[in-house]
């Protein structure tokens, strides 16, 4: 029986966020699993829609033997701490030689992994773990679809390969399809890459797999995989890493070099012939308030992403501006979550339900001020229910339902981008029943929501997920952004 070692070591750094990412981050649990070892890894992560449970699942149904080193995830937000990264690679290789003899490691990887010390993480990951074993042992790993894939991952790892969807719903797939990779490696197949950088950087909000030009690019990708073709993925990168490799790649393995060099070529170009439709209407939130105070109606949810303070890519979850403004237009019946505020939540714990507390919520310099009732209160630990946080446990640290004026606020004590709706039922609400839903998310609100939402506005507010790339100042990465097309509504 062949011995797999398989490890997770996850993180998305948004290098133009201001909060840097501790060794705590990686420990505690909030919608994934905090910080876990050995055999533990097992029960952490199955069942849940995660990329190393799927790689787990495959080899076992393949009656492989399954080593589980390690697995760590921290919330999307600013810089690994240095302290943090050895830390955990220090675990990693100790667990790695102490595993005994094996015949091959699958990593699950996000690919936008950026320290103190290292703008390419994960190349850094992959580099010292090639180094460790030698060139003969296989060492296959999934990246999420925002990687910024660089020269040196592609050089240290046997193969790779990328998520196809977001709303990421394919994640525990990915990890299968990474395990057929390496299952061809063992077998002794040799495998030829052809990697291509594009040009430019694509906003986070238009590279939505469930829309054009994304849709129809990701379908191309998945029906060139054909005979010798065994990998083809396109990697719209993450770009708000301002780092050499950051933006969008193409990946492929082929059985013979030259095939994979032609099909890399042709997805790539296509890439690049869709440029100009990698864009949208960024609302203002008065705007978008003003348009949904006048369509919203029972049965004609409309859904406000609230991109640019989205966790899910680093950004604090806790700007309240756009509170301020439904205050202010006097919105009848919206609904904000998840506003990141352990203090309010500790506060409504003590207070308890009735209770009304005259303060500011969210962060000091971006809060909104109100004679908040508490409405509800939850614990943050419940399961969720949708397709992209299938099978995982949330724990999100006292929760509270604020209301005043008509508007409502779910607050956390953990960030974490309001993308299940087991979030608001944890706390009384019922989201098909609210005519204007407020979210902390950029795409993967859709995967949940998207049956629920009669219509979808990206909002621009406040918040450190920047979706308009040309008002940050780039000094590593050399991509500029998408040229911008005529505005479209989505």
């Amino acid at each position: 029986m062949q011995r797999i070692a398989v490890a997770g070591i996850q993180h998305e750094t948004n290098t133009f966020a201001s909060m840097p990412t501790t060794m705590a981050h990686f420990i505690e649990a909030d919608a994934w699993p905090g910080l876990t070892q050995g055999e533990a890894v097992f029960a952490a992560v199955a069942g849940a829609n995660l990329p190393l449970a799927g790689a787990i699942a495959a080899l076992e149904a393949d009656g492989l033997h399954v080593l589980p080193l390690l697995w760590a995830s921290a919330n999307p937000s600013g810089r690994v701490e240095d302290a943090a990264f050895e830390a955990l690679w220090a675990m990693f290789e100790l667990a790695l030689l102490n595993a005994g003899p094996f015949d091959g490691v699958y990593l699950d990887l996000h690919g936008a992994l950026v320290t103190e010390r290292y703008d390419d993480g994960d190349g850094e990951w992959l580099r010292r773990t090639r180094a460790l074993l030698g060139e003969q042992i296989p060492i296959v790993a999934s990246l999420d679809f925002h990687a910024n894939v660089s020269p040196l991952m592609v050089k240290s790892a046997s193969a790779l390969v990328g998520y196809r969807s977001y709303p990421h719903v394919d994640m525990a797939e990915t990890g299968a399809r990474a395990v057929g990779l390496l299952q061809r490696l063992l077998v002794g197949e040799q495998l030829h890459s052809a990697f291509v950088q594009l040009p430019f950087l694509i906003s986070m909000p238009w590279q939505c797999s469930l829309i054009e030009p994304v849709a129809r690019l990701m379908q191309e990708a998945e029906q060139a995989e054909v005979g010798d073709i065994v990998s083809v993925s396109f990697f719209p990168g993450f770009p708000l890493a301002d780092v050499a490799d950051g933006g969008p790649a193409v990946l492929v393995y082929a059985h013979q070099a030259d095939v994979a060099q032609g099909v890399a070529a042709a997805l790539a170009r296509a890439v690049e012939s869709a440029e100009a439709e990698f864009d949208g209407r960024l609302w203002q939130s008065h705007a978008a308030l003003e348009y949904a105070r006048e369509h919203a109606r029972a049965g004609h949810t409309i859904v406000l992403a609230d991109t640019c303070d989205n966790p899910g890519g680093g950004a604090g979850s806790d700007a309240a501006g756009i509170i301020v403004d439904c205050l202010s237009a006097q919105m009848p019946a919206v609904v904000l979550g998840i506003l990141c505020d352990p203090a309010t939540a500790k506060a409504a714990h003590v207070a308890g339900v009735g209770a009304v507390l005259h303060r500011a919520i969210g962060r000091a310099d971006c809060s909104a001020y109100g004679e908040w009732k508490v409405a509800g209160l939850g614990n943050g630990q419940f399961a969720a229910t949708g397709p992209f946080y299938s099978g995982c446990q949330m724990d999100l640290g006292q929760m509270a339902r604020l209301e005043y004026q008509g508007v409502t606020v779910l607050v956390s004590s953990r960030k974490q981008q309001a993308a299940d709706q087991a979030m608001f039922r944890h706390l009384g609400v019922e989201p098909s029943e609210v005519p204007v839903l407020i979210l902390k998310s950029s795409v993967h609100f859709r995967a949940d929501f998207g049956a629920i939402a009669a219509e979808i506005l990206v909002v621009e507010a406040d918040g450190e997920h920047v979706a308009d790339l040309s008002r940050l100042q780039y000094r590593v990465c050399k991509r500029r952004p998408a040229s911008r097309a005529k505005a479209k509504d989505l």
